[in-house]
């Protein structure tokens, strides 16, 4: 710590902007090697944030790994449930109810918890904290305070509409290009049933997630095919197989952007990386974002450790890119997959297909869960998708 001409400037190895679970993996694995590291945010924790909260076996496993956390011990964070139907616009299309558990959380206690682990591994938390100022040569942060945070390596994990990202790109993301998802918070049920509607928006699905104190029910799609998505979401809140018949109580709609499926291959820029939505590394066929920002944050500040201990920073760069090969491997097999699913007209074939199909249906929950791999998914089997799929239009045009 030191002062210049009354300023206070701070001196960190890693400075974390943005506290969700990509900066809180970040700071946690940093802090644990030994690192000196400032965890920055704007919002004071616990915050609420638009998201379902659905924690995959992928995310799981990445916060067993990084935070000693097992959702199956924290009942009080987690609703897990094992048991989903799938629909089309209300119309039932296959239920399951032995399909791979995903554990469903409220983001505002779910983020506190990694922000309190994060603090206990001896990282420095600086929220709320506005940042009046960047200096990505440096790095440095100037805080509303007067602070200044200096480090060897900053990690953006700032979110979709990063402001990292912004000062090393001109901007975060294209919005005509990437997701936008709008959900409202309704009573709990007494039932642990999830509902995933695939035509809920274009290119995108509709869900129902039971918390142990609420329903997070939302829709999301890419934002350039859905014009109005709170229209979309309207029409869900009243078609939804599991909510209903009868009048909504009075709730608060949120939106916010979801870069699904727009990563950015190179992912920071000399001494400061991106992570998390920072980096777009959402998934693009399921939205969820949790597992890929908690493994890169874990993956970025293993490259700002590595690149510190031999004093050159702007070697963890490089090293970032090279760990995060096989994610971004998974998000191109992503992208190819959901066209499959998306695109007219396999769209409406996939439906019919999944319908007649429950094994199919199996399939793409494991996807959702993370269980699978995109790149499980061989020639072969897309080939078997697209005979299914001629199979039902075949079908149709018959009895038309």
């Amino acid at each position: 710590m030191a002062e210049t001409t009354g300023v206070l400037v701070e001196s960190f190895d890693l400075i974390v902007l943005g506290a969700g679970p990509a900066g809180a993996a970040a700071a946690c694995t940093a802090a644990r090697m030994g690192l000196s590291v400032a965890l920055v945010d704007k919002a004071a924790f616990p915050r609420d944030k638009l998201c379902g909260g659905g924690v995959s076996g992928r995310s799981a496993a990445y916060l067993r790994e990084i935070f000693a956390l097992d959702p199956v011990e924290r009942g009080d964070l987690f609703l897990s449930s094992q048991r989903y139907v799938l629909t089309e616009r209300g119309r039932e299309l296959a239920r399951y109810d032995d399909a791979p558990t995903v554990h469903l959380t409220m983001r505002h206690a779910f983020d506190a918890a990694l922000v309190a682990q994060a603090q206990s591994a001896g990282a420095e938390l600086f929220a709320p904290a506005r940042v009046l100022a960047m200096d990505l040569a440096e790095p440095a942060l100037t805080l509303e305070d007067g602070r200044i945070l200096r480090a060897g390596v900053m990690i953006g994990a700032d979110g979709t509409n990063s402001a990292v990202a912004r000062a090393l790109f001109g901007r975060a993301f294209d919005p005509a290009r990437v997701a936008f998802a709008m959900e409202v918070e309704l009573p709990p049920a007494t039932s642990d049933l999830v509902e995933i509607d695939l035509a809920a928006a274009a290119w995108g699905y509709g869900w129902v997630f039971p918390k142990h104190a609420s329903r997070t029910v939302g829709v999301g799609g890419i934002q350039g095919r859905n014009p109005d998505m709170r229209a979309c979401l309207d029409a869900y809140l009243n078609q939804s197989a599991t909510l209903g018949p009868g009048p909504r109580p009075e709730a608060r709609v949120k939106g916010a952007f979801l870069p699904s499926g727009e990563f950015r291959a190179i992912p920071g820029r000399g001494a400061v990386l991106l992570a998390g939505d920072a980096a777009g590394l959402v998934d693009p066929l399921t939205g969820e974002g949790i597992a890929w920002a908690l493994e890169s944050g874990r993956l970025a500040a293993l490259a700002a450790a590595e690149a510190l201990a031999t004093g050159d920073a702007l070697r963890a760069l490089p090293l970032y890119r090279a760990a995060l090969a096989p994610v971004h491997r998974e998000m191109r097999a992503a992208r190819r997959i959901r066209a499959l699913v998306y695109a007219r007209p396999f769209a409406r074939l996939f439906t019919r297909v999944l319908a007649r199909y429950p094994r199919l249906g199996d399939s793409y929950l494991r996807l959702f869960s993370g269980e699978r791999d995109y790149a499980d998914i061989g020639p072969a089997r897309i080939a078997r998708l697209l005979w299914l799929m001629a199979r039902a239009q075949m079908s149709s045009a018959q009895r038309r």
